[in-house]
Parts: structure tokens; C-alpha cells; sequence
């Protein structure tokens, strides 16, 4: 029989079983399950609510059934529907009559509730530390290319110079983010939600504030229909694990284009490509390609948990059995991604002639021959227009910039010396850009300065 099945008169339908059962994905949890559990059995002991002989037992063989657990002697049974129904099924069926007392307090509603957020804090560490190490290896490719020139684009279209560092720096900032947003998303998981029943709390004298203690929690949730009900803090880790996929996806799709044939500023090491089964020549950028695809299906959990919760009542319905899967492929997916990633941008062989090449062509120092003039007392906008004859010109003439003769330079403007030639080279368009978020080589190495005392700060 069920250990609710007191009012049934009949079993359940083996299909309806295995329909309404979570095991086979909510057993992931059984350490949350067992601290749980355990913190609630030695709080109804202190709170004479049970016997104190009772509750040491319940405490001392649910440390036994965690260790048969990892050890691979517990097998999960789908009739008992979840991982807290096993559990306390194994329980009972060790110690008897004390192992039916535990549930004393407690709804399977507020038990979920405190699982699930003590999972997902579990789990937020170990990607935090992932996180602080995708920053390291950024910061670390970003101290060997602070010379490195390169083209900086909008539109897919060649804009002006920056240094790769700079480039990579930008990554940093993003993944930064994604840190902060993380641990902000911690803040709202952190709140103990047991004691809150099914939704009415219990006439039991519990001490919450016990419980939460115990468990490391920094706060008890503060209305109890809200407590079994709430998955804002599933949807926001969600959408944090979103936001960190994307920004993977970005740079990814980044490496796909510059280890092109077209491109060749990069090339993905032997053992982070794959080849064809049909064209021995191609060497293919799969592990990117991947992580940009897999952004897509954390995308589609983050829609589906949203539209799972949009229409549920206060306070608890069966719907929201429906957060687990979604949550934890989410967080199975950005972990399987994150060190791949690290291995890859660390292992790449970065082309910097090519880089620099390309940084020429384009008219990327369009912009420099314009403040040029600026500087020499032209206004902005009648520069602006002088520098776009200029490159009209060029592009009939199919050559660069800093290809016209001084003579050539003078036809568009008297004010223009021979000092143009060293204003508009590569390395003065990005050095000559020094302000604070800048490419310029010493503005990067004090970026590059500020994230290493950053990560010092953010480290636990």
C-alpha cells in the first residue's frame, strides 16, 4: 500500500504508476533529501514532538541508507513514486514504527520545496567555480595578445582595430556578469521553505529557525502557500543559465567564422575538432558548433518552465513535478559546456598575422584619418564627409587608405601633413585610444589588472 493510500480502496493502474512517478529523474536529489530529512528529525526531537530515542534512530540509519546509497546498494522502486517516498519507505522498513514518525510536520509539498533549492545552491557552486574558471582563462589568452591587432566589427562588417586582448576582455565582462547574476539568483534560492506543510504550516510547535541553521540556510520563507508554490528561484537560475549559454553561443559562433578558410584567425586545436567522413582535407569546429546548438535546447527549458507556471493556482498542484527535468538538463548542459569551452579557447593556435592582415583591409583606420583632420580643425561632420570621398576613391583605385601619396591626401585636404601617415597606422589607432574601456595596449593591461583583483575578491 501507498503511504498515503489510507482512503483508497484500490490500487493504483501500474501506467498511472509509472506516469506519476519522478524517480527516475528526482533521485539526483537523495543527499538534500537525507540532510533534509535529517535536520527535521533532530528539530522534532529537541521540540519533544517525537521521542528523542526515536529521533536518534531516524537521524543514525538515514546516514546508513546515504551511505548504501553511494555505495551503490539502495535500488529506487517507481511505486513510491519519488526520491522522498523511497527514502522513507527504506526507513520504515529498517527501523519500523520510529521510521513512520518522521513525516511528523511535514508535507511532501514543503519536503520538494526544500530539496529542490538546496539541489540547485548545491549545484550554483559548482558552476560559480566553472564560471571563475572560464574568467581565469580569458584573463590568461588575454595577457599573451595585448599586441595582437585585430578587426573589430559591427554588422559583420569591418569597423575599426582593437587587440584581440580586448576582444577577449569583452568576453570577461560578460561572463562576469553572468558570476554576479548567478550569485544574486542564490540570494532568492537561499530561504528555508520546511515547516510550511502543504500549504497552511502545522500546528506543531517546530522551530523553523532550527532547521534552517542547520542546513546552512540564511533565512525561512515567510508565508507558507507562497513557500510550496514558489518556483521563481527554478525559472531564474534557469534564465541566469540561459544568459551564460548565450554569451558561450556568441563566442563560439565567433571561433566557427575566424577558423574559416574565409577568415584564418584562428585555428581549434586536433583535439577539440573533428573531421569528415568524405572530405579528407576538412577539419571541423564541432565542439563550437555544439555548444552553439545546445544554447537552444537551454532556451527551450526556460520557455517551458515559464509556460508550465503561467496558469497554476495557490498553492501546491502536480504540474509542478514538471521544474525537475527542465532544471536539471539546464544545469547538466552549461556544466557539460563550460570546461570544453576553457579547453578550447586555451588550446587554439591564434593567427596574428592574419589577424593583423585583416585589421588592414576594410578601412579600419577610416575613422582615424577623420579625427585626423579634426584635430587639424576641420569640424567632425565636414571631416566625415572629406574621409568618405576618400575611401570612394580608394575603393576605385582598389587600394588602402595609407596607399595615397601626400599629393593624393592634400587633393582632399590642405590640412593633412606628413604625421597622417603615423596617425593612421594600425598600431596608433588602437594605442591612441587610451580612455578607460578602450583597446589601447596599456588600458587593457589595467583591465586585465582590475579582473585579476576582481576574481581575488570573488573567490571563496
Amino acid at each position: 500500500m501507498k503511504l498515503w493510500g489510507g482512503r483508497f480502496q484500490k490500487n493504483t493502474d501500474k501506467k498511472v504508476d509509472d506516469f506519476n512517478s519522478s524517480i527516475r529523474f528526482d533521485k539526483r536529489m537523495y543527499k538534500q533529501d537525507i540532510r533534509g530529512s535529517i535536520a527535521h528529525a533532530k528539530m522534532l526531537g529537541k521540540q519533544n514532538i517525537i521521542p528523542q530515542e526515536d529521533a536518534d534512530k531516524i537521524v543514525a540509519e538515514l546516514k546508513n541508507i546515504l551511505a548504501d546509497i553511494e555505495a551503490g546498494k539502495v535500488e529506487f522502486l517507481i511505486d513510491a513514486e519519488d526520491i522522498h517516498m523511497n527514502i522513507e519507505k527504506i526507513l520504515t522498513d529498517r527501523i519500523g514504527d520510529a521510521g513512520k514518525k518522521l513525516h511528523t510536520g511535514r508535507s511532501r509539498n514543503d519536503q520538494v520545496a526544500l530539496d529542490i533549492r538546496m539541489y540547485l545552491m548545491d549545484e550554483t557552486e559548482e558552476i560559480r567555480e566553472m564560471l571563475l574558471h572560464t574568467l581565469r582563462t580569458l584573463l590568461e589568452l588575454a595577457k599573451e595578445h595585448t599586441e595582437t591587432i585585430m578587426p573589430g566589427y559591427t554588422h559583420l562588417q569591418k569597423a575599426q582595430p582593437v587587440t584581440f586582448a580586448h576582444h577577449l576582455m569583452a568576453y570577461f565582462q560578460m561572463f562576469k556578469r553572468d558570476l554576479e547574476r548567478l550569485d544574486d539568483c542564490r540570494k532568492r534560492t537561499d530561504s528555508m521553505p520546511l515547516g510550511s506543510g502543504a500549504l497552511a504550516a502545522t500546528t506543531y510547535p517546530l522551530d523553523r529557525e532550527y532547521v534552517a541553521e542547520d542546513l546552512g540556510f540564511s533565512s525561512v520563507t515567510q508565508n507558507s502557500l507562497d513557500a510550496v508554490s514558489d518556483r521563481d528561484f527554478v525559472i531564474e537560475l534557469a534564465s541566469c543559465l540561459s544568459m551564460i549559454m548565450m554569451h558561450l553561443s556568441r563566442f563560439s559562433e565567433e571561433l566557427i567564422l575566424w577558423s574559416s578558410n574565409e577568415f584564418s584567425f584562428v585555428e581549434m586545436d586536433d583535439a577539440f575538432s573533428t573531421g569528415s567522413s568524405i572530405m579528407p582535407q576538412k577539419k571541423n569546429p564541432d565542439v563550437a558548433e555544439l555548444i552553439r546548438g545546445k544554447t537552444g535546447r537551454v532556451y527551450g527549458h526556460l520557455m517551458g518552465l515559464l509556460t508550465t507556471m503561467k496558469g497554476i493556482p495557490l498553492a501546491y498542484n502536480k504540474d509542478m513535478q514538471e521544474d525537475k527535468e527542465p532544471i536539471f538538463d539546464c544545469i547538466d548542459t552549461v556544466k557539460l559546456c563550460l570546461p570544453v569551452f576553457c579547453d578550447m579557447i586555451a588550446t587554439m593556435t591564434v593567427n596574428r598575422d592574419n589577424m593583423l592582415k585583416g585589421s588592414k583591409g576594410g578601412f579600419t583606420n577610416a575613422t582615424d584619418v577623420a579625427d585626423y583632420l579634426v584635430k587639424k580643425g576641420l569640424p567632425f561632420r565636414e571631416a566625415h564627409a572629406v574621409v568618405g570621398r576618400m575611401v570612394a576613391q580608394a575603393l576605385n583605385e582598389n587600394k588602402s587608405l595609407d596607399e595615397f601619396t601626400l599629393d593624393e591626401f592634400k587633393e582632399f585636404s590642405e590640412s593633412i601633413e606628413d604625421d597622417i601617415y603615423d596617425a593612421i597606422s594600425m598600431q596608433t589607432c588602437v594605442n591612441d585610444r587610451k580612455i578607460i574601456g578602450g583597446p589601447a595596449k596599456e588600458t587593457v593591461e589595467k583591465a586585465i589588472q582590475a579582473a585579476q583583483d576582481y576574481l581575488k575578491t570573488a573567490e571563496r
